[in-house]
């Protein structure tokens, strides 16, 4: 098998913001070789990251339409490249690591696959979602937790924004399910706690890698996931497009600040903070235990450090005297309009630290 497609494929997953950087391993290309057959890599090369029509792609693979139609829903199928199918089109665009290759292989990750996962995670990714210092996440706590009259935006309030998503699809934590196939996994809930919507879910739904559910369904999954201590984030846009429920060991995301001690702001947008009633405090603990990032401390009344808080929420669930709220805050970052304009601040932000 030779190298060379597979070569030209991370070139080109690494031009998306959050690349696809080589390693001193080579182990991208071991990934790239599991995933893919030398056909399918060289195909991927060939679409942009915006949607395209098979028709369009054939003409620059000069191949026959109907023939490059077959392979690219053969590989959308596989969860190599993205499928969108709007008033009888389809059309195809290429897939970044993440969000994309990682997540659509919740379905085919085994333990040999997990290994290569960890692996390139720890010698690059970690290090690539944070490269920008511009978030690709934001926070969404549940909304009792926030204060009661706070001026909210519709992006800020995330039960009414899922009761207004046009479709909705769970599935199960890729992060989670890696650690656990490689033996460190971690008690909190792995099956039926992602979430998609809209044309991402349609995806998923089709791909047999999560399964429809309702509106009430899913703020049921939101307030499950919240009790079991899981940080609710999204693509940091205003558009509602995911939900990952993500705990402080296992998630992408957050073991960037668990684990290797990088700022909060490198990965996650923390759109409110936890603010505590001196008045109502007894000093229980419990906000200190259930905090996911350690931003909590206990000197006879709980303390916060704004700096390290995520604005998320849980160790206002946790409270016996209702003691926290969340609150805007007052330095806080909003979230972009759309996807694709988070997707050229992060790009810019990584050219400007190169330079």
């Amino acid at each position: 098998m030779s190298d060379e497609p597979y070569i030209k494929l991370r070139e080109h997953l690494n031009e998306f913001p959050i690349g696809f950087p080589e390693t001193s391993t080579g182990i991208e290309i071991k990934i790239l070789k599991r995933l893919f057959t030398e056909e399918e890599a060289e195909i991927a090369v060939l679409l942009n990251p915006l949607p395209d029509t098979a028709a369009r792609i054939a003409k620059r693979a000069k191949m026959d339409k109907k023939e490059m139609e077959e392979k690219l829903e053969t590989m959308s199928k596989k969860g190599l490249i993205f499928r969108v199918r709007r008033e009888g089109k389809t059309f195809y665009n290429a897939a970044p690591f993440m969000i994309g290759l990682y997540e659509y292989s919740v379905n085919k990750i085994d333990k040999d696959l997990a290994k290569m996962f960890k692996e390139y995670y720890d010698l690059a990714m970690v290090d690539e979602m944070g490269a920008s210092d511009v978030p690709g996440f934001k926070v969404l706590p549940v909304d009792e937790t926030i204060e009661a009259n706070t001026v909210l935006y519709p992006y800020h309030e995330l039960k009414k924004s899922i009761k207004n998503a046009r479709k909705i699809a769970v599935y199960d934590c890729i992060c989670r399910k890696e650690a656990r196939l490689l033996g460190h996994g971690c008690d909190y809930p792995m099956e039926d706690t992602c979430l998609a919507f809209g044309a991402a879910a349609e995806y998923y739904i089709e791909n047999g890698i999560a399964r429809e559910i309702t509106p009430e369904e899913c703020i049921e999954i939101i307030e499950k996931t919240d009790k079991a201590g899981l940080v609710h984030a999204g693509v940091n846009s205003k558009h509602l497009s995911n939900i990952c429920n993500c705990c402080p060991c296992c998630c992408a995301t957050m073991k960037g600040i668990t684990k290797k001690g990088y700022d909060k702001h490198r990965y996650l947008n923390a759109l409110f903070e936890s603010k505590i009633d001196q008045e109502l405090c007894i000093g229980c603990g419990n906000c200190v235990e259930t905090c996911p990032v350690d931003a909590i401390t206990l000197d006879d009344i709980a303390v916060v450090n704004r700096e390290l808080c995520l604005g998320c929420g849980l160790c206002a669930g946790t409270c016996p005297e209702e003691a926290i709220t969340l609150h805007l805050r007052d330095d806080g970052e909003e979230p972009f309009e759309r996807v694709i304009e988070l997707g050229k601040a992060i790009y810019e932000g990584k050219r400007k630290i190169s330079d």
